[in-house]
């Protein structure tokens, strides 16, 4: 908070004493406080709204209303359904024309943006806060992290930095600045409600800012900015029952936005890092099957290593536990994905692992991350023939994995295994989350590449045994652990 906030504040607390009594200290002039806190934002926002822009799309969205937030919680929690306010909806502008907000960040006219606002539009309008309109050109898009950046032509324009400096913190005061509901240059007050935030089901690669700062819809691309002016995140959602703002918003952190915007600006698209693993969420029981000690706190399991990527060769392997990278926690999934996607490619990183029960230190070289057309799997397959053990599986049923399922599930003919043919209802293995169609490769360790593999492995299990089992699921490889009931 700039010096001059700080000392209204302080003026304001000065006039009450400890308990309610009144202060020792002498009052200041009666003037002194209603002009300091009639000044309140205002120094910052006159700072920061010359760069807020309207965007208007036309051509993308259905007629009458502004383009919709993207798939994810904004219609709200499960609960009873809340009635909108009576009376007719407020026409947002012409007919087949959306609008959202954006941010100027250089003098050349650069401007990011959320991707939602401008997804399929076949013209972009950008009005500024002193009412001139602009043609805009879209330059690029990530639909991954819902940004976008585009560009109006000229030079010497306003503009409004990302912020450098440390992390947003919960607490934090922010204002938010867009044009919700069409209303040009409106400005929030709120604070950053928590950090961090992960599977929120917005975009694939999440790690939003919460704010309780008013945003509705409109204000979608417009900047959260800190109480110096800078940009700390883009306004994207909002959780909602009624489709204006409860209380909680989301923004994309400056880490990310100022990445994906300087990729788009150069290149046209995003580079992403990418190690070849696929990665999973220890579990308690997972844990302890991989030896992790109590005492720790984090990491996410290896399922798969792409044998073309950047760590096959055994520099990484499945079952390994990834604990650090670079030094610093892994978290979990979501956290690991983005400290690697935003790695440049080349880049030699150590990563910390546990493998068989023994911390390692290795170097990966992060490579370029495919297309997902590149990485998709195949869908499972239907069951017929059945083979059930007498524990913790004895609510699967498997059968052979023969040419015509492998062809189906688009398998190597290096992989084996059993495919799951039913998983019965309430049991263990419902409980797991295993599914029809999942082709278990290991129990416990142990390959399992035929039915006699999988019989003579099963029936080694105990009632009481923990199981754990590795599958493939649709092109991607994972571990199930089977509790005991």
């Amino acid at each position: 908070m700039p010096r001059a906030c700080r000392a209204n504040f302080l003026i304001a607390l000065a006039a009450v004493g400890v308990a309610g009594t009144l202060a020792t200290a002498p009052r200041p002039a009666a003037a002194t406080v209603p002009e300091a806190f009639s000044r309140g934002f205002s120094e910052i926002v006159a700072k920061v709204q010359p760069a807020v822009v309207n965007v208007a799309v036309s051509g993308g969205a259905g007629p009458g209303g502004p383009r919709r937030l993207p798939p994810g919680p904004f219609g709200g929690p499960p609960g009873p359904p809340m009635q909108p306010p009576p009376g007719p909806p407020r026409p947002f502008g012409p007919p087949g024309m959306s609008a959202g907000s954006g941010v100027m960040i250089n003098a050349d006219g650069y401007i990011v943006t959320n991707n939602h606002v401008v997804e399929d539009g076949k013209t972009l309008t950008v009005t500024t806060f002193d009412g001139k309109e602009f043609s805009a050109e879209l330059i690029g898009a990530d639909p991954k992290t819902d940004l976008a950046v585009i560009k109006i032509e000229g030079n010497g324009l306003p503009f409004i930095s990302w912020s450098a400096g440390e992390a947003s913190r919960v607490g934090d005061v922010v204002l938010a600045v867009g044009s919700p509901f069409g209303l040009k240059s409106s400005v929030t007050m709120g604070i950053i409600s928590a950090v961090g935030r992960g599977n929120v089901g917005i975009t694939e690669y999440e790690d939003f800012i919460q704010t309780d700062a008013p945003i509705n819809p409109g204000n979608s691309g417009g900047p959260l900015v800190n109480m110096a002016g800078d940009i700390v995140g883009i306004n994207t959602a909002i959780f909602s029952r009624t489709g204006g703002s409860e209380g909680i918003g989301f923004a994309i952190p400056v880490e990310i936005a100022r990445n994906i915007a300087d990729s788009l600006i150069t290149t046209g698209r995003v580079v992403r890092g990418w190690m070849g693993i696929a990665i999973q969420e220890l579990t308690p029981a997972l844990a302890r099957s991989f030896q992790l000690p109590e005492s720790h706190a984090g990491g996410v399991l290896i399922s798969e290593v792409n044998e073309k990527g950047p760590s096959a060769g055994g520099i990484l392997q499945r079952g390994d536990v990834l604990l650090e990278y670079r030094g610093e926690p892994v978290r979990d999934i979501n956290h690991l994905r983005h400290i690697v996607a935003r790695t440049t490619v080349g880049t030699g990183v150590e990563v910390t692992i546990l493998r068989d029960g023994e911390t390692r230190t290795l170097t990966v070289e992060v490579g370029e991350r495919p297309t997902d057309e590149m990485l998709a799997g195949q869908m499972p397959v239907a069951p017929s023939s059945m083979e059930r053990p007498d524990n913790v599986l004895a609510g699967l049923a498997v059968e052979p994995l023969t040419e015509e399922r492998r062809t189906q599930l688009n398998l190597s003919d290096e992989t084996g295994g059993v495919v799951v043919a039913e998983v019965k209802a309430g049991s263990a293995a419902e409980s797991a989350g295993l599914q029809q169609g999942d082709v278990i490769q290991e129990v416990n360790r142990d390959a399992v590449r035929t039915m006699a593999d999988y019989r003579r492995v099963a029936a080694q299990i105990t009632k009481e045994e923990l199981v754990v089992l590795f599958v493939s699921r649709r092109g991607n490889n994972l571990f199930v652990a089977v509790n005991p009931r």
